[in-house]
C-alpha cells in the first residue's frame, strides 16, 4: 500500500538530521532546548520502538506549541523516513508528528512534501487501516493549504483517491476529503480534473448526512458551487436524486457561509439555463429560504438571492393565462410586495402567511423538511481549510 521500498529507507544515520535548530531563539528554555536534541537524537536510533516514541513526542510537544514547530523542524526528514517503514504504529506515530508541524507552518508544510512524504501519504489514502487512511487524509488538508504544494498534490494522482473516500469511508475520512477536496480547487484547471471523479453524489449524499451548520457543509456546498459553474456539474446535481433539494435544505438550515454558497449555486444553474432549471428549482420549495436571505443573509447572499427570486419570478407567458394559486403567482405577488420599503416586516408577514397557502408540491416539500430537526454546530468562515493539531 505504497511502501513497497520501505526496507530501504528504515534505518537513519546522523546526516539525515538537518541543521535547523543550531541558532535557536535566545529565549527558549535550555531545557527546552534539550528535550528537542534528546528527542531528535532519538529520531536517529537504530531501534525503530524509540523512534515510534519520539515521534509521539514531537506530536505532543508541537500540538500546541508553534515555537516548538520551529525547533523540531530538523525532524521531518527522519519522519518521513518512518511513513516507509513497515510498522502501523510508526506510520501513524509519524504523521501524526508530520501534521502538527505542518500547522500554521509554511516552511515545514514545503519541507514536508520535499522530503517525499508525498507518495506514502498517497499510499495510505487506500489503506486498509481505517486509522492510517484518516491520519493520511487528515495530513492532506494541512498541506493543501500551502499554495506550493496544491499543484504537487494535484499532480500526484491523490484528487480521484479523496473522492474515492466520499464514497467508502469513515464520516471522519470523509469530511477531511471534503477539506482537501476544497483547498485544492482553489488550483487553476482542478476543478475539471475532480469533476472527471463524478464527485456530485458523494458530496450531495454527504450533505444530506451532515449537520447543517457544520464545517463539512460549508465546505461540501462550496465545492459544489464552483462545480456547477461546468455543464458537466449542472447537469449532476440536477439528475442526483434529492441534489438540489439538498442544496436548498442549507440554503435553508446552514451557517450564513453555506447559505452564501448554496444561494450561489442555485443561482448559477439558473442563469446558465433557465428554461431547463428554473422549475427544477421551485418544485424544491426554495421561495422562503430565499426571503430569508434577502433580509438575513450575507450581503452577497441577499443580493444572489435577490437575482435568484427575480428569475424565479419571471415568466414568458402573460400574467392573465396563469391561474392565480398557482406557485408563479404566488412568487410574483411576494417579489413585487418585498421589493419595497419595509421589507423585513412585510416578508415576515408574507412568510406566515404562506404556511396557509397550499404551494404545490414546494410547500409539500418544505412541511416534511419541518418535520426534521438537525442540531447546528457553529458557523466556520475561512477560504483555506486546516486541520486542527492532533
Amino acid at each position: 500500500m505504497g511502501n513497497e521500498d520501505s526496507s530501504n529507507h528504515c534505518h537513519l544515520t546522523s546526516a539525515t538530521v538537518d541543521a535547523d535548530t543550531s541558532a535557536p531563539p535566545t529565549s527558549t528554555p535550555s531545557w527546552s532546548l534539550s528535550a528537542v536534541n534528546q528527542t531528535l537524537l532519538l529520531l536517529q536510533s537504530d531501534d525503530l520502538n524509540l523512534r515510534v516514541q519520539a515521534a509521539k513526542e514531537i506530536r505532543r510537544l508541537t500540538k500546541t506549541s508553534q515555537r516548538y514547530r520551529r525547533h523540531f523542524s530538523a525532524a521531518v526528514g527522519p519522519l518521513v523516513q518512518l511513513l516507509r517503514c513497515h510498522s502501523a504504529e510508526a506510520n501513524e506515530a509519524a504523521l501524526a508528528a508530520l501534521l502538527n508541524l505542518a500547522v500554521k507552518d509554511e516552511i515545514n508544510k514545503i519541507n514536508i512534501i520535499d522530503a517525499g512524504a508525498l507518495k506514502p501519504i498517497i499510499g495510505f489514502l487506500q489503506s486498509e487501516n481505517p486509522a492510517l487512511l484518516e491520519h493520511a487524509t487528515a495530513a492532506l488538508i494541512t498541506l493543501s493549504a500551502s499554495s506550493v504544494n496544491k499543484p504537487i498534490i494535484k499532480a500526484s494522482g491523490a484528487i480521484p483517491l479523496l473522492v474515492e473516500i466520499l464514497r467508502h469511508t469513515s464520516s471522519q475520512a470523509k469530511s477531511d476529503a471534503v477539506m482537501a477536496l476544497y483547498n485544492l480547487s482553489s488550483h487553476p484547471n482542478t476543478l475539471t480534473q475532480i469533476l472527471q471523479t463524478e464527485p456530485i453524489p458523494p458530496l450531495v449524499n454527504l450533505l444530506k448526512s451532515c449537520k447543517r451548520r457544520s464545517k463539512t457543509t460549508e465546505k461540501c456546498t462550496a465545492l459544489i458551487e464552483s462545480l456547477v459553474v461546468f455543464e458537466e456539474g449542472r447537469m449532476a446535481l440536477a439528475s442526483e436524486e434529492g441534489g438540489i433539494l439538498a442544496v436548498v435544505e442549507v440554503l435553508e438550515g446552514g451557517s450564513l457561509q453555506s447559505r452564501e454558497h448554496a444561494v450561489g449555486a442555485l443561482l448559477t444553474m439558473c442563469q446558465s439555463d433557465r428554461a431547463k432549471y428554473r422549475e427544477l428549482i421551485l418544485r424544491e420549495g426554495v421561495i422562503p429560504g430565499l426571503l430569508e436571505l434577502t433580509v438575513e443573509g450575507t450581503p452577497k447572499s441577499q443580493s444572489k438571492a435577490q437575482m435568484l427570486l427575480r428569475l424565479l419570478r419571471e415568466t414568458p407567458y402573460p400574467r392573465s393565462e396563469i391561474r392565480p394559486d398557482t406557485l408563479e403567482n404566488i412568487v410574483c405577488n411576494i417579489i413585487s410586495q418585498i421589493e419595497g420599503e419595509d421589507q423585513l416586516g412585510k416578508a415576515k408577514q408574507i412568510l406566515a402567511e404562506m404556511v396557509q397557502v397550499s404551494m404545490e408540491q414546494s410547500l409539500r416539500h418544505l412541511q416534511k423538511r419541518a418535520l426534521v430537526c438537525t442540531p447546528a454546530d457553529l458557523p466556520v468562515n475561512s477560504r483555506t481549510s486546516e486541520v486542527p493539531s492532533k
